[in-house]
């Protein structure tokens, strides 16, 4: 492998990215403008850059010239562009590019085809300004590359679930579902194969290519919630209608329930070859409860 390595945004993705390169002993920079995120990224030996992609000003010591960059930083959380994605791609332009760029983008980018399977080739239809931020950093990334011969591989993800990002909290206090036998399909993807994606994404022979990262194997939210629940015996969610359900839960979680797709990992497990470890919810689940036991 490389031995220069840039994450951008080192958040959960990115450490347990960086945790396995480390096992190679690459050397590792990783971004962050935090002193409490510094110190974390210092303590898992990676090279901590002090850089804001809200300051252009501050991404110009990044070690980008001929590195492997993970781009896992969200964009902002208003508007209809990706502003740090423009200030990160405006600082590369001042020097020799980078070798690969992986970019996280999401399933949302496809918008709402009302359960139907899509594909890479499905034409996008954002519907929230939080999918149009990221179609925005996409077409960026494919614009510069296009220009300076950097190599990209995008990676469209699915929701991500661990056994930090489990409900348990909102579970063990009582919540509130659509009920499953109306509910859409949505798709997820379990952290650990998440990181192996982008790994795979990195150090593969395919490049200036698009993957859809998901488990395959398609469900409701609710029945995340319900099987969660079970996994971990908690209380069994209480499923609302419809109409229940436009009264009682979040803006957020609405829309996340009225736009529905089933996605087709084909051509990321043909072409890019990836193995997957937990191609259920289920057995993503039985992990986390593995995880959950040995921490007790």
């Amino acid at each position: 492998m490389d031995k220069k390595i840039l994450i951008i945004g080192c958040g959960d993705t990115g450490k347990r990215v960086a945790q396995q390169l480390l096992l190679d002993k690459n050397t590792i920079y990783a971004t962050s403008h935090q002193a409490k995120s510094q110190a974390l990224l210092q303590k898992l030996n990676i090279n901590v850059v002090p850089a804001n992609l809200d300051k252009v000003d501050s991404l110009a010591e990044l070690p980008t010239e001929n590195a492997n960059i993970f781009y896992f930083a969200p964009p902002p959380i208003t508007g209809t562009i990706d502003t740090r994605m423009q200030n990160f791609i405006d600082s590369l332009e001042a020097r020799k590019a980078p070798k690969r760029i992986v970019y996280i983008s999401t399933t949302g980018v496809y918008g709402d085809y009302r359960g139907e399977w899509v594909s890479e080739n499905t034409t996008l239809n954002p519907t929230n300004d939080r999918s149009k931020r990221r179609t925005h950093a996409e077409s960026l990334i494919q614009a510069f590359c296009a220009i300076s011969h950097c190599e990209f591989i995008i990676l469209r993800v699915a929701g991500i679930y661990c056994l930090e990002k489990l409900p348990l909290t909102r579970l063990t206090s009582g919540m509130k579902v659509l009920h499953p036998a109306i509910a859409l399909p949505s798709n997820r993807i379990h952290a650990n194969d998440l990181a192996n994606c982008c790994i795979q994404a990195m150090y593969s022979s395919p490049a200036n290519e698009i993957f859809n990262v998901a488990d395959g194997s398609p469900s409701s939210i609710s029945d995340y919630f319900i099987q969660t629940a079970k996994a971990f015996n908690l209380p069994t969610p209480e499923y609302l209608d419809w109409e229940q359900a436009e009264k009682e839960l979040s803006p957020a979680m609405l829309s996340y329930l009225k736009e529905s797709k089933k996605i087709n990992i084909t051509k990321l497990l043909k072409t890019l070859n990836v193995q997957l470890n937990y191609r259920t919810l289920i057995d993503g689940l039985t992990q986390c409860r593995m995880e959950k036991k040995n921490h007790s």
